[in-house]
């Protein structure tokens, strides 16, 4: 590799990358802490109570733990 070519790109990376890269994670942050999000969060957070109208039963529940 023309070492030219690599202390430019190490160049960008050290700088406008790590930039882009912090701006990037800011936004993720935003976006899923924005006030719209509420109701989506709730919903997946509940994903594992979906379906289930009564708790397992004893004796299911002994079986499975073997």
């Amino acid at each position: 590799m023309d070492p030219e070519l690599y202390n430019t790109l190490r160049h960008f990376a050290d700088s406008w990358g790590l930039l882009a890269m912090f701006v990037f994670f800011l936004g993720v942050i935003v976006w899923a802490l924005r006030p719209g999000s509420r109701k989506t969060h709730e919903d997946v957070a509940n994903i594992p109570f979906r379906n289930e109208d009564k708790p397992i039963a004893p004796a299911a529940a002994d079986r499975g733990q073997d």
